[in-house]
């Protein structure tokens, strides 16, 4: 069935990603297994390929959803086909997404180019949910563009920038948002500013002219400097801009920076993985972080899922053997 799926899906049989999906959500150890596999297979085509990622995220209220709805409709009327992964807020009685799909994104609902998956951040702090790259992964299979919307709430623009190509942070106007992005030292992250309800005409100004001053003060990699951009999501006012700085930030990462990002995120991916499983003395007692480094950057393991698996079992084997001795 594994080997099945991902023949599948990178045919772009969007017929198979709900099977593919659902298996990821599977921890039986036999289903563990066979998604490893379908998601190794398919990492070793999509990892430096497949469909381009766009993440979006910000504080609550500032309009994400409504924007992704937004590009949701612009990016179909240029005849893309889309997968969306929203993460929500965990429900406290089910553990389960407290929005759903429909409310998310209306407009792609009964979209057949459009597929939604809601998933629970899981009490997660930064609001991602364990299986979100596997999603990510497997809707880059089958499907042209990726948006990934987080929660915004706490370290979720880290974790969303390992996840994507192109990071948007959608502020809201009087929200302070260049304070906050300065005390949580998240400037360098950003790709592209969405400063969202420009029909609040002088104050959506404001707020973007300071940004602009902010940016200017950050130390980031590389040449690009994130554009600001006003945009109404509402009426579509300033799409046209977004979409122009949306894809002139997918260029200048050129191939060789668009491979260097996603093997970062990779990398991130495997050793946050690794540290929520076993903790610090774990990795410790294996061989310390200078070791998973040498393993990271081993071109004999380019599946991160896989590596995690077999990096897992490794670990599990020092462990138990530290335990017995005398």
């Amino acid at each position: 069935m594994g080997r099945d799926l991902a023949a599948r899906l990178l045919a772009r049989d969007r017929a198979a990603v709900a099977p593919a999906l659902n298996l990821v959500d599977d921890h039986r150890p036999e289903a563990r297994r066979e998604a490893t596999a379908v998601l190794a297979a398919l990492e070793e085509k999509v990892l430096f390929g497949g469909a381009r990622r766009i993440g979006l995220t910000g504080a609550p209220g500032a309009g994400k959803s409504t924007l992704l709805d937004a590009l949701v409709r612009r990016l179909r009327s240029h005849d893309q086909t889309l997968g969306v992964v929203a993460v929500d807020p965990s429900s406290q009685r089910t553990g389960g997404a407290l929005l759903g799909d429909r409310m998310r994104v209306r407009s792609g609902a009964a979209d057949p180019g459009v597929f939604i998956r809601s998933m629970a951040a899981r009490e997660r702090l930064g609001g991602l949910a364990e299986a979100a790259r596997a999603s990510v992964t497997i809707l880059a299979a089958a499907f042209d563009v990726v948006l990934v919307e987080t929660v915004g709430v706490g370290q979720s623009e880290g974790e969303v920038a390992d996840l994507v190509d192109t990071l948007v942070y959608v502020a809201q106007p009087g929200a302070g948002d260049l304070v906050q992005f300065m005390k949580a030292g998240i400037l360098e992250l950003p790709d592209v500013v969405v400063v969202n309800k420009a029909d609040l005409g002088l104050l959506a100004e404001r707020t973007a002219n300071e940004l602009k001053a902010g940016f200017g003060l950050g130390e980031r990699n590389g040449a690009w400097e994130p554009p600001v951009v006003l945009v109404s999501a509402r009426d579509g006012t300033g799409l046209d801009e977004l979409e122009t700085a949306l894809q002139g930030h997918l260029e200048s990462l050129t191939a060789e920076g668009l491979q260097t990002r996603r093997r970062r995120g990779r990398d991130a991916s495997v050793r946050k993985s690794l540290e929520r499983r076993y903790g610090s003395h774990g990795l410790t007692v294996w061989g310390g972080q200078a070791k998973l480094a040498a393993r990271l950057a081993d071109e004999r393991d380019p599946s991160g899922f896989a590596l995690t698996e077999t990096l897992g079992r490794e670990i599990e084997a020092a462990l138990r053997t530290t335990e017995t001795s005398p």
